[in-house]
């Protein structure tokens, strides 16, 4: 065998060629290093997030900032395109992102060890200073930024060295001797303990990570116990979801409940400790504890919610039955003032909402919600308290966790979707959907049922029409009555007659108003166009 070793060293008889396994480390693994260590950085910052501030969770806090910096046609593509799902997406590409830019870092320490540690201490510190951007950030928020830019670059500054040994232990021993004075050895020992470092370091990751997510899941505490309302509705009517197949329930479970908002976690409130505060443009400012809040007198109402980005037979509306406090009686106890012409309201996670003060003071009864479909409101829904206000779409009415309702004026403050570009007052547009058949489904030939739901709140739904193909104008049999703030459910025998075949969907408002035929998009006020779908018989 011909020796590879360079002119004038002298390899000892039993040592033959360097292989793959005795070589020394080579770029990927100081980028992989760095990875890893960033990666435990940021499952230790998220850990300490959940323990002080989910929020702060320093991938949370850069993806929040990057939720607000997005522009609104791109966060309505997200949402279109990717629905509910846009959420965990973005955190992973922030995470992906983040973990790149830390493998270059590890590239640069290979050969310069002080800057590229610099360099990663200074990524993990924009999460600190994305999480003091924050709306309602305090200084125990800069803690999980700090945490993660520590724990990171000592990680990453450990295993760096550990690969600096393995190097130094694979060069030929009478190359002379490392910076400890000791002799050169083989390197594989010291392979396998940068190996068995980097498989504890990623399972270190994993589990903070876990952790943090952990302590970060909220819910409704048990021990919350909700008077009865003070003039309960008639037990909810039975819906046609019985009889006819496919139809969405008149009232949608808990569970099903869409939910459309910024927050990339939910916010984790203790009751024993939230309050709500009612100032601003008022003669009497209060603040209210929750159990304070819960002996006023409660009210039941049925009320189908509805978000702007819904596109024309979307998903994102649901009906259920609400308890809460009238939002009237609260403004009338603290005594707006006749300037105010809105109401900022805000979330603990510090998103504002703007409401026309009519609206929360007029015959709709929009109330600040303590249940939903008779228990606590689920945490993801926003407990413990959370503004419904019938007629407008959930931009400008439907506040989850809410904290504080500003009397103020339009002039005054803007709130977060206005800056944006969304309308400052956004009745709900009168909309129908067909729920079954699937649009693009195959039909048994013969006695089929189209059916759907239909919605205008605040005015009520008194008529549902389907077409089919080309033909006449069909008047669909409604469903239960719940009131003008709740859906329709409707429904339509149709002969099947076989081939393919286009529905199509309008519904009259309670003022006689017929749906809006033209489509448009969901931005600035909502979508306007009739449903339409695709099936074939056979």
């Amino acid at each position: 065998m011909t020796s590879t070793a360079p002119a004038g060293t002298v390899r000892p008889p039993d040592e033959g060629p360097r292989t793959a396994s005795t070589a020394g480390p080579g770029r990927g693994w100081y980028a992989a290093g760095a990875l890893l260590g960033a990666a435990v950085g940021a499952a230790a910052g998220h850990l300490v997030a959940g323990l002080v501030s989910p929020d702060a969770s320093p991938v949370l806090a850069v993806g929040s900032t990057v939720v607000d910096l997005t522009p609104t046609p791109v966060k309505e593509w997200a949402v279109a395109r990717f629905g509910t799902a846009d959420k965990p997406l973005l955190i992973g590409s922030v995470g992906i992102v983040a973990l790149l830019l830390a493998a270059g870092c590890g590239l640069v320490a290979r050969a310069r060890r002080s800057l590229g540690l610099a360099l990663l201490g200074a990524l993990a510190l924009v999460s600190v200073a994305a999480a003091v951007a924050r709306p309602t950030s305090t200084g125990v928020d800069l803690l999980p930024g700090l945490v993660a830019a520590a724990v990171g670059v000592a990680t990453t500054a450990w295993f760096l060295g550990l690969l600096d040994a393995w190097g130094d232990a694979d060069r030929d021993p009478a190359a002379g001797a490392g910076a400890d004075g000791m002799p050169f050895t083989d390197g594989r020992s010291d392979r396998r303990r940068v190996i068995v470092a980097a498989a504890g370091l990623g399972a270190l990751a994993a589990t903070g990570g876990a952790l943090g997510r952990a302590l970060s899941r909220g819910g409704s505490p048990a021990s919350v116990t909700l008077p009865p309302p003070a003039v309960p509705l008639p037990p909810p009517t039975a819906g046609l979801e019985a009889t006819v197949p496919g139809i969405s329930a008149l009232r949608t479970p808990s569970s099903q409940f869409y939910r459309i908002d910024t927050a990339l976690v939910i916010p984790r409130v203790d009751p024993a400790g939230w309050t709500l505060t009612v100032d601003g443009d008022v003669d009497r400012p209060f603040r209210l504890t929750y159990d304070e809040l819960i002996a006023m007198p409660l009210v039941e109402r049925d009320i189908t919610l509805t978000c702007v980005s819904n596109e024309v037979g979307g998903p994102y509306v649901g009906g259920a039955r609400w308890l809460g406090v009238l939002t009237r009686d609260l403004l009338e106890r603290a005594g707006v003032r006749p300037g105010a012409d809105q109401v900022l309201s805000h979330s603990t996670d510090g998103m504002t909402i703007s409401t026309p003060v009519q609206a929360l003071t007029d015959d709709r009864e929009a109330i600040v919600a303590v249940a939903m479909n008779g228990e606590p409101l689920p945490t993801r829904h926003g407990f413990p308290a959370r503004l419904v206000t019938p007629g407008l779409y959930g931009f400008v009415g439907a506040t989850k966790w809410l904290s504080r309702l500003e009397a103020t004026t339009y002039a005054a403050g803007r709130a977060y979707w206005t800056e944006r570009g969304w309308a400052t007052d956004a009745p709900i547009l009168t909309q129908s959907r067909i729920d079954t058949p699937r649009d693009r489904a195959r039909v048994s030939a013969g006695d089929a049922v189209v059916g759907g739901v239909a919605w205008a709140q605040h005015r009520g739904i008194a008529g549902v029409e389907v077409r089919v193909d080309d033909g006449a104008w069909q008047e669909a049999t409604l469903g239960p009555d719940a009131g003008i703030d709740h859906w329709r459910q409707w429904y339509l025998p149709w002969p099947a007659a076989p081939g393919r075949h286009t529905l199509t969907v309008r519904a009259t408002d309670g003022t006689g108003a017929v749906q809006e035929e033209a489509r448009t998009e969901p931005f600035p006020r909502g979508a306007t166009g009739w449903h339409r779908i695709v099936v074939t018989a056979g």
